[in-house]
């Protein structure tokens, strides 16, 4: 199905629709996926329940779910829209069983800019926390804040991870020089047809099922707010004052970073 033919609500057809326009803007993020995973089985096994952060349309849940049968995760967003589309995407998976204890995934509506947020959740501890371009819309202040909350949902010996932009200002030269290919990539696809984050929410707009919500996550938060965005030496830095034994980039493209932090 073509994105132009994405009408009504076909689940899936919203969920890969959405992968596609997000792999516009980051064409390695299937591979960082990987890496992230790669990361959750090394150090907490193949078995992990995982808190997802800013789920989306839970893209990490998807791909967590499929590799792990004997993961569970409970994935939080506020956006109306994007949880639509991964409770309607979810409820199909018939196929998947559910594991000893329950359901293999939930989702949770809560702003991860209120103190509460996590009196939403299902009970800790996490083997894991995973978010991946989702935070670079928080100023350092409440991201700040929500790395010290975090600590305190991950076990002892779990980990945390932030897959964003984090920009570091010492290389201006090479940011400059990647912004220029990406964009110059960008535009190419973009005039063979590819749905930027605009075009996305305006077909979004006219679904009869994700109308509404997509009409209440404008009011949330309007067009599209980015936060500080600050270099991934600051999230280590702040995740390790937040209580984490150790925290590093582990996977990078030119554009994102995997940051990886261990309890």
């Amino acid at each position: 199905m073509t994105d132009a033919a994405v009408t009504g609500t076909d689940w899936q057809a919203w969920q890969d629709s959405w992968d596609r326009q997000q792999e516009w803007y980051m064409p390695d993020r299937e591979e960082r996926f990987r890496v992230m995973l790669d990361m959750v089985e090394a150090l907490v096994g193949p078995e992990p329940r995982i808190l997802d952060l800013a789920c989306g349309t839970g893209s990490i849940t998807n791909r967590l779910l499929k590799r792990f049968p004997g993961a569970t995760s409970v994935g939080v967003d506020l956006d109306p829209a994007l949880l639509a589309i991964a409770r309607g995407s979810f409820a199909g998976w018939g196929h998947l069983p559910a594991v000893a204890g329950g359901q293999r995934v939930t989702f949770v509506t809560a702003d991860l800019k209120d103190p509460a947020w996590t009196e939403a959740l299902p009970s800790g501890p996490y083997d894991a926390v995973l978010t991946a371009t989702a935070l670079h819309w928080l100023h350092e202040k409440p991201l700040t804040a929500l790395y010290g909350q975090l600590a305190g949902l991950v076990r002892e010996g779990g980990v945390f991870m932030n897959a964003d932009h984090m920009i570091d200002e010492t290389t201006p030269r090479i940011n400059a020089a990647e912004r220029a290919q990406r964009h110059a990539r960008m535009d190419e696809e973009k005039a063979a047809g590819v749905l930027d984050w605009a075009d996305w929410w305006a077909l979004a707009a006219k679904d009869p099922v994700l109308a509404e919500p997509t009409a209440r996550r404008y009011e949330i938060y309007g067009e599209h707010a980015d936060g500080d965005m600050p270099s991934a030496r600051w999230h280590a830095d702040t995740l390790r004052a937040a209580g984490f034994a150790e925290a590093r980039p582990v996977w990078c493209s030119p554009s994102d970073t995997l940051l990886l932090a261990v309890k």
